[in-house]
């Protein structure tokens, strides 16, 4: 792509062609699915499943890293939770709702998927 963007063939066809997904499009799915988690205040600087709409859907792609090596991918995503959640079983619930989404929607098999607990959000008042 000329945009500076990596792609990444998940499907030859010889007779059809190929399916070929940008490494964007993963961090957008991976954002998306964490921000569905409960107890998940937002993701990547202050980025919540509210202002998806507002910012637009590749809000969610900045500061999540992904890395794509033979059809294996690893992400890494800095969250903010919510005060009072569990951060082990919050962080278990992202690693699960990522790894899903991603290997659903691509075909791709997830190795890693890396959680950094950056914030915790105050409790509304």
């Amino acid at each position: 792509m000329a945009d500076g963007h990596s792609t990444y063939t998940i499907r030859e066809d010889g007779g059809t062609g190929t399916v070929k997904i940008a490494d964007e499009v993963v961090a957008v799915i991976a954002g998306l699915a964490a921000t569905e988690v409960r107890g998940v205040a937002s993701i990547a600087g202050g980025i919540t499943n509210d202002m998806v709409a507002r910012k637009g859907i590749k809000a969610l792609s900045k500061g999540l890293h992904v890395t794509v090596e033979d059809q294996l991918v690893t992400i890494d995503l800095s969250v903010s939770l919510e005060y009072g959640c569990s951060i082990p079983e919050v962080g278990k619930a992202i690693q699960e709702k990522v790894k899903s989404a991603i290997e659903n929607m691509t075909g791709m098999q997830v190795t890693d998927v890396n959680v950094k607990v950056a914030d915790i959000a105050a409790p509304a008042d």
